[in-house]
């Protein structure tokens, strides 16, 4: 039987951030996002816009040292309430790939929600930083979010050079492999020859 309220909820507080992450899978893509990091902020809200699932982020991290904490433990508590609101990840699609591009840009990622958490990153930026958000924490914000999550991710950037549309394509790609692979299947049925994930 497949648990309809696909909602998790999860508060992280270390000596380094204290976060606040909620998510409905089926709440339509409505961000509420405050990190702190005004490009960070852009892109998780892009995340939740085209993957269709809500997201309620709130965090307080130390930025006067970097914003490394900050963000690679959103990934961290974002990752834990998706796995949270997907439960044993049964009656979903589990799958999704998606080609998006942003202007000159173009990002590839494809995800199964599998239980086997495991990340390839094939993504390279110019600039150290786009504002206050340093590019280098992309993969570490990913590698965070599938991990804490049960995901099998790959992110390929094929082209691009402007890094904002570049780490732009990347998030809404996986956003919209995403939005795929949370989709109910027709019968409930885990999609697994073993039954089970």
């Amino acid at each position: 039987m497949i648990d309809m309220k696909r909602f998790g909820e999860v508060v992280r507080t270390t000596k380094e951030t204290d976060i606040s992450a909620k998510v409905d899978i089926d709440g339509k893509g409505r961000a509420d996002i405050d990190t702190g990091i005004g490009f960070f902020d852009h892109m998780l809200t892009a995340l939740s816009v085209h993957s269709g699932i809500s997201m309620t982020i709130k965090v307080k991290g130390d930025l006067y040292v970097d914003c490394h904490h900050t963000i690679e433990d959103t990934g961290i508590a974002l990752g834990q309430a998706l796995g949270q609101a997907l439960g044993a990840k049964s009656g979903i699609v589990r799958y999704g790939t998606a080609y998006i591009p942003m202007d000159e840009s173009l990002a590839m990622a494809s995800l199964d929600l599998s239980n086997r958490p495991f990340l390839v990153f094939n993504c390279e930026f110019t600039n150290q930083s786009c504002g206050q958000y340093d590019l280098c924490m992309t993969e570490e914000f990913f590698r965070a979010f599938a991990f804490n999550s049960g995901m099998t991710l790959h992110i390929n950037l094929l082209y691009g050079s402007n890094d904002h549309h570049k780490a732009e394509a990347v998030y809404k790609a996986v956003a919209h492999a995403l939005k795929t692979a949370v989709t109910l299947n027709s019968d409930g049925s885990t999609l697994s020859t073993k039954g089970v994930l």
